[in-house]
């Protein structure tokens, strides 16, 4: 028997997911959360549950963080993403993160319980589309100061403020928006934030 968590924000999907895979005789849904933090809480109380299907947009704890988190807690894990936002940067830092799968929530419920067999047996499963993508879109450019700088434009900062925040100087901060303007192609802050996240870099 497969034992699986599911953690989704919406109940809906949540509910929906488990009734499906709980048709299948070899699968036992014993678990369902609605953030990325309950998912890691609940890897840490049981040493039991061998597939968790993560979504990555979650409040509290995103599902890269909280997979990443739950690889280090329990190594023998299995996780396979199932979400809305197949985006390629997310597909990257997914199995950077310890994933074994990532697959878009619109799949045939027939291959979903096909790709948590195949991560079970130690298989990686990517959508066939996100893949090409993938590939294509090659790796992201930014450093990590960058997307820090690209995180605090989407909340909205000036450059005073973002300076302030990530603790660095205003000239600095300009430095890294120049440089990631270059990286993304686009003429603002704003849209260098809506590129990167579409592409999953954030």
């Amino acid at each position: 028997m497969i034992r699986i968590l599911i953690a989704d924000d919406q109940a809906l999907v949540r509910g929906a997911l488990a009734a499906l895979l709980n048709l299948e005789d070899d699968f036992d849904v014993v678990a369902s959360v609605g953030t990325g933090l309950e998912a890691v809480e609940t890897i840490r109380r049981r040493s039991d549950i061998d597939v968790v299907l993560m979504d990555v947009e979650m409040p509290e704890l995103n599902g890269l963080n909280a997979c990443q988190e739950i690889i280090r807690l329990r190594p023998n894990t299995r996780v396979l993403m199932v979400t809305t936002f197949g985006r390629p940067g997310y597909v990257r830092r997914a199995f950077d993160a310890g994933a074994l799968g990532f697959v878009v929530k619109d799949a045939p419920s027939e291959q979903l319980a096909q790709h948590v067999r195949a991560i079970m047996s130690g298989r990686r499963v990517l959508d066939p589309q996100l893949a090409v993508d993938t590939l294509t879109m090659g790796n992201n450019p930014l450093t990590e100061r960058e997307i820090d700088v690209l995180r605090e434009i989407e909340k909205g900062g000036s450059i005073d403020d973002i300076a302030r925040e990530i603790c660095l100087s205003p000239g600095t901060v300009r430095n890294h928006i120049s440089a990631v303007l270059g990286k993304t192609g686009t003429r603002n802050r704003a849209e260098a934030a809506l590129r990167a996240r579409e592409n999953g870099w954030l």
